[in-house]
């Protein structure tokens, strides 16, 4: 069925693009120009000091070059066979032995760009890679104590595997699937040599099995609905830990969530330990503020309790992290008054604490429907508590759904300061709302086509009461790109960040430098912008669930095998000075390089202070256009200001044309040389019949030999047109829907004369 775009919808609260433009005969199939995705590393990861192959797959991954990582600690090299070419998609990767361990970032660059990443583990057991089928106990794999295995999940159906251990051994097993971008939910089972099960974990965790007789014993290992396949991969790890060692689980991906942690400063320096029990009143701990408390919501319905004494007047910020740790818990604090002595006191109610909004509305479908497929709150708890009046109080801390989870990982860090106002930042780029319930919810790196403008929307999580306004800035751009921040304002939660390309860049890669800055009590304060990013590309799928994550970096590239569709730009490229309560127009250039379906696209604003102006068509069949701003109308005060007008069109997108280029040369070549070679053994040929009897039988067989060559050229020229005719389909024009944006505008407003 073809798809359509949503019906215009206002910004509500400052969220995700509005729906325009789409004339009402455009009508699109597809959604958003290609981009470079990488899906899969097989392996997933490697052992400090280690060199070992390779392999990726992915989307768009044509003329895949170098294979990079956000940690320059990990390199890679293609891998060369033995005719000394490169195999296809394969690279030598060499992992230094001061690399930090945990969770990087691996990532391609295409012909379009740097591709979308994917987690890649680095840690210190030895690693192997399954490269056998072990679907029966007969072909289990064994696993040494203290090693890890890389292996793809078996569809519908249990992977095996076999340690030998000895009694009273304490044995972890740890499976990392969803912590490293897998689509696979584990069951993990511990069975004895037979097969029969001992301990079973459906929900992720890890298992922590005592040995009761020395032995074999076995691991079985399936999808929770017995799902497998290529994107369904797994590390399993499996170790041998003393009786009270507290066992770290497999490096994990953070969510979105996490960004807001920790807070600017923070260090374990007067971090002090929960003292148990504390569940009662009575048992309340006895604490002073400020304090920074670690615990952990164990067993399952703990409550932490907490008694401090505070005076009338006093305000106290409360945050605690556990959600933002990983983990899956939800904290919840009351804080009472206490008056009057136990068994007759007296409590109450001061505040009640619980979850970190998220900044801006989020899709209410959990995709780019009515606003970002990404919740930036969390269920942790970053709070305000006003004493009002002198004496006792208790705070009483517990996991608000814990009723039912027993895990001593459930950890938390309580904190409670006084005011520190600060800010952090998360950014992801823009999806379009579309209407029908269709979902879209891709993975979107930043890889900039020549000649385009791309939106990155950031979100902020103010603490202690912070609301000032925030510029954004980047560095360490490639050659030919900027980037122009339109600030958060004063009391806002959101703002975007343009990255543009000139259309004459050259191709490159960088890691760029993503940051926000304000002035807090007088002083000028910077603090990153962390990057999100969907793990897998949803494109319309009603059976599978978007997941975002933070990534640990922000690769920025510029590609020069495909130009942006059409560049909208201000005329001059200067500062537009206006006086307050006039108007101004801006003529506008459009740099048109592809055909598109309708004659306009209709633009609407983003940037404080202008985003109340009226949509406006453009037309997408001539060369320029003009916008009217009212500066009355829209109530503007005097300042300088950064804005950008953004839209919807479909694009007649023809993909890789350079292939099809290529693939005539190559048609041509090869029908070249099969019309010499035809020639040649035609002409052998006559010379066979005509030459004497002592030289014929060897003419006869450099006949016979240039005619095989002629076969083997022709041949060459079946190839070469069938893959210049899959070429041709390929570069077939798409209707494809894709976000317009125009290069940033500066304006400055200025003060309007006052009257004699």
């Amino acid at each position: 069925m073809m798809r359509q775009l949503r019906q215009p919808l206002s910004f509500v609260a400052g969220i995700c693009l509005v729906t325009c433009l789409i004339s009402s005969t455009a009508v699109a199939q597809l959604v958003c120009l290609p981009a470079p995705r990488l899906l899969t590393t097989m392996p997933m990861g490697g052992q400090v000091g280690t060199s070992f192959d390779v392999t990726i797959t992915g989307e768009h991954l044509e003329n895949a070059e170098e294979l990079s990582f956000s940690n320059p600690g990990i390199t890679a090299t293609k891998k060369l066979g033995k005719d000394g070419q490169p195999v296809p998609n394969t690279y030598v990767v060499s992992i230094a032995k001061d690399c930090p361990q945990g969770i990087h970032e691996a990532r391609v660059m295409t012909r379009l760009g740097v591709s979308s990443t994917r987690a890649f583990n680095v840690g210190t057991f030895p690693e192997i890679t399954r490269t056998k089928p072990n679907t029966a106990l007969e072909n289990a794999l064994k696993l040494d104590l203290n090693t890890l295995c890389n292996a793809v999940m078996t569809a519908q159906n249990v992977d095996f595997y076999t340690f030998e251990a000895t009694k009273g051994q304490r044995i972890v097993v740890d499976c990392a699937a969803k912590g490293i971008d897998s689509k696979l939910n584990p069951v993990v089972i511990i069975a004895d040599e037979q097969g029969m099960d001992l301990l079973v974990e459906r929900r992720g965790g890890m298992l922590d099995f005592q040995v009761p007789e020395s032995g074999k014993y076995v691991i079985k290992l399936h999808g929770l609905t017995y799902d497998g396949g290529p994107h369904h991969f797994y590390r399993l790890a499996i170790r041998s830990v003393a009786k009270d060692e507290l066992v770290p689980r497999l490096p994990a991906i953070q969510t979105v969530s996490a960004f807001s942690w920790p807070p600017p400063g923070l260090t374990d320096k007067s971090v002090r330990p929960e003292a148990e029990p504390n569940n009662q009143h009575a048992q309340a701990q006895k604490i002073t503020l400020p304090c920074d408390i670690t615990g952990s919501f164990f067993p399952a319905a703990d409550v932490d309790t907490f008694e401090f004494t505070a005076k009338k007047g006093e305000v106290w910020w409360v945050e605690v992290a556990s959600e933002r740790l990983g983990r899956p818990t939800d904290p919840s604090i009351v804080v009472q008054h206490i008056s009057g002595q136990a068994p007759d006191e007296t409590r109450t109610d001061v505040v009640e604490l619980s979850d970190i909004a998220s900044p801006v509305k989020i899709s209410s479908n959990g995709y780019s429907y009515d606003g970002p497929p990404y919740n930036a709150g969390s269920s942790d708890i970053i709070g305000k508590l006003e004493i009002k009046q002198d004496g006792v109080h208790r705070l009483q801390l517990r996991d608000l759904f814990g009723g039912t989870r027993n895990d001593p990982q459930n950890i938390y860090r309580l904190i409670i300061r006084k005011a520190e106002p600060d800010f952090a930042l998360v950014g992801w780029s823009l999806h379009m709302n579309l209407r029908n319930g269709d979902r879209n919810a891709l993975s979107k790196p930043i890889a900039l086509r020549a000649g385009a403008t791309m939106p990155i929307e950031v979100v902020v999580v103010r603490r202690d009461g912070f609301d000032g306004e925030i510029d954004l800035f980047m560095e360490n751009l490639p050659e030919g790109v900027t980037a122009a921040g339109l600030k958060i304002p004063k009391g806002k939660t959101r703002g975007i960040m343009l990255i543009s390309a000139e259309a004459n860049a050259t191709r490159g890669l960088t890691s760029a430098a993503f940051f926000g800055r304000a002035t807090i009590d007088g002083k000028v304060v910077t603090r990153p912008c962390r990057m999100a990013s969907m793990q897998w590309p949803v494109k319309d799928g009603w059976g599978e669930v978007p997941s975002p994550r933070l990534l640990a970096d922000v690769p920025v590239s510029v590609s020069n095998s495909e130009l942006a569709p059409i560049t909208i730009s201000p005329v001059e490229n200067k500062v537009w000075e206006v006086t307050a309560g006039e108007k101004l127009s801006i003529p506008l250039v459009h740099a048109r390089r592809s055909e598109f379906s309708g004659a306009n696209v209709t633009l609407n604003t983003y940037g404080a202070g202008f985003e109340g102006v009226p949509a406006f068509d453009a037309p997408l069949t001539a060369d320029s256009s003009t916008v009217d701003l009212d500066l009355a109308a829209l109530k503007t005060q005097p300042g300088d200001y950064k804005i950008s007008f953004y839209g919807y069109a479909v694009v007649k997108y023809r993909e890789n044309l350079e292939a099809v280029a290529a693939a005539k040369t190559a048609v041509m070549q090869a029908q070249q040389e099969a019309d010499a070679l035809a020639a040649e053994s035609q002409k052998l040929a006559e010379l066979a019949k005509t030459a004497p009897d002592a030289q014929r039988a060897g003419a006869e067989t450099a006949a016979k030999a240039a005619a095989e060559k002629v076969k083997a050229a022709q041949a060459a020229v079946t190839t070469a047109d069938k893959q210049l005719k899959s070429a041709t389909a390929t570069a077939a024009p798409k209707d494809i829907v894709d976000i317009i944006v125009s290069t940033p505008i500066t304006i400055r407003v200025n003060p309007a004369k006052k009257a004699n």
